[in-house]
Parts: structure tokens; sequence; C-alpha cells
């Protein structure tokens, strides 16, 4: 079983777990919006640990065991994101830390790493864009996920039902090229996520959450090792804002996952765990 921790970030308790030997060099793994820790699927973290590394996730504000606040009154800015990132390594009693982020959580990462380079080690962004410094006139998202998305507008999200069903045609809106989607795998899934959600209407607060709060940052500024994941045919955020990010911060490796979408397909798992194994080797952060 997984060590789990619930650990005070400001006004919020955030649910935590870790996997692996606490001697290992650390890596915090940090998801997306609407995303509790489950979305990083305890297999990729076990495989992570048996790799060497100490793995910890954890459930975002509104997401899972975490502090959930009154639907439509999130109370929260991205700014608070990065501390309850800083607060799970805290209440792990670790200082630097490798810092991976997916989505959303990529963006999280990058802030971290800026805000706090004495904190990361590396930086991992999956399926993200960069935070500032890139130019515009990035192609935008593909025109049938925006058709998908504009439906959000219409869902009562106190109906369990409909949200259910909201987010399995996410996860198919956002899947690539590569596999087919598991419609009854993805819907017990996220079945069971919901199950140990304190309040699933609540998920609607990371949509209209109050942006950064901090300074203007620039991805330029990055100190520590970057790598980019980027799934080829993401409906999202295009290959281009991939190529973007990783042409931004001299000496950052990026690793194009061919028909990949917004996603951690299991199918390509391989090649994202051997990026993330290779890049954490390269950069060990300081006791």
């Amino acid at each position: 079983m997984p060590d789990s921790k619930a650990i005070a970030s400001g006004d919020a308790t955030i649910c935590a777990e870790a996997f692996g030997d606490a001697a290992d060099p650390p890596i915090l793994l940090i998801m997306g919006q609407m995303a509790s820790m489950l979305w990083w699927p305890e297999a990729f973290c076990r495989r992570l640990a048996e790799a060497g590394r100490f793995v910890i996730r954890y459930d975002n504000r509104d997401t899972g065991r975490s502090t959930s606040y009154d639907p439509g009154h999130p109370g929260y800015t991205t700014g608070d994101f990065v501390g309850d990132a800083l607060a799970v390594l805290d209440g792990h009693g670790i200082g630097r830390a490798h810092i991976v982020g997916m989505s959303g959580g990529g963006a999280v990462a990058q802030l971290v790493t800026l805000d706090h380079p004495e904190r990361a080690a590396s930086v991992t962004a999956i399926s993200t864009t960069a935070v500032g410094g890139v130019e515009r006139g990035l192609p935008g998202p593909d025109p049938a996920y925006l058709q998908h998305a504009a439906s959000f507008m219409d869902l009562d999200w106190s109906d369990r039902d409909a949200l259910v069903e909201m987010i399995v045609r996410e996860a198919e809106a956002l899947s690539g090229t590569r596999h087919p989607f598991d419609e009854a795998a993805t819907r017990a899934f996220v079945e069971a996520d919901l199950a140990r959600t304190a309040n699933p209407p609540s998920l609607v607060n990371h949509t209209i959450h109050s942006g950064d709060d901090g300074p203007e940052r620039s991805v330029r500024d990055l100190a520590a090792p970057l790598l980019v994941i980027h799934g080829s045919a993401d409906p999202l955020f295009p290959l281009e804002h991939g190529v973007a990010l990783a042409e931004a911060v001299p000496g950052a490796t990026l690793v194009t996952v061919e028909g990949g979408g917004h996603e951690l397909h299991e199918g390509d798992w391989d090649q994202i765990l051997d990026a993330i194994v290779a890049h954490t080797r390269a950069a060990p952060p300081q006791a």
C-alpha cells in the first residue's frame, strides 16, 4: 500500500500518497484541471518507484480527498496550486525534487521551478504549453474538441450521472489516434474517481478559479533541466506548443509520442517512463 498523508497548505488539506523508498531521488507528480491524483495511475507510479524513484502524487484542491470549496466559489488562485506542491514536498521532508506536471499541472510545474528554483532538480512538462516567454501564434485546440468543450456550459454539475458522462466524453475528446478509446474502462475509472471525491460538483471550480496572482514569468528563465513530452495528436495543445516550449529553454529535450493525445495512455507508458527515468537520472537532487 502507498504511504498516505494529509498535509496542511494554507486553508486547505491536501491528500498525498508516496510510493517507493524515501532514500531514492524524489519525483513530485502534479496533475491538471479537474483531475485527482488517480489520473497518475498507481501502476504508473509503481513502475517509477521500481526504477529507483521515490514517487509522490496528490489530489489537487477540489479533487479527490483534498479540501473542496463551495461550487462556483473556489477562493484560490494558481499561486495556491504552487503552494500546494511545495507543501506536499515539505510534508514529506523533501527540500528538492524532480517536478513532473501534466496539462495544467505542467504549468504549475513550470511556476514551481521558476519561483522556487532551489526546490526543483529538474522539470518535466507533459501535454502542456509554456507559461510565458514564447511568441504568440501557436495553434489553438482542435475544432472538434472546442465543440465538445462548449457542452460544459450546459452541464448540471450536481447531476452525478451527467458529470460522469461529461468526463468520459472529455477523455474521449482528448484521446489520440494511436490507440482505440476504451469507453468501458474509462467509465469504470471515472466512477471510481468520483466515488472518492469529497464533493464532485466542486470540480466546476477548476474551470473558473482565478488566474495566477504572481509576477509575469518567462519559461526562458528556467534554470532546471527541462524535459517536454508531447503527443503528436494532442487536440488541446497541438504539438507546436511542446516544440515551442522545448525550443525556448536551452538544452531542453523533446520526446514526441507519435499519435498520442492529451492523455497518459498505458500503451505509451514505456516511452514516457523511460524518458522520465533517464531525465531524472541526469539531474539527481541534492541532499
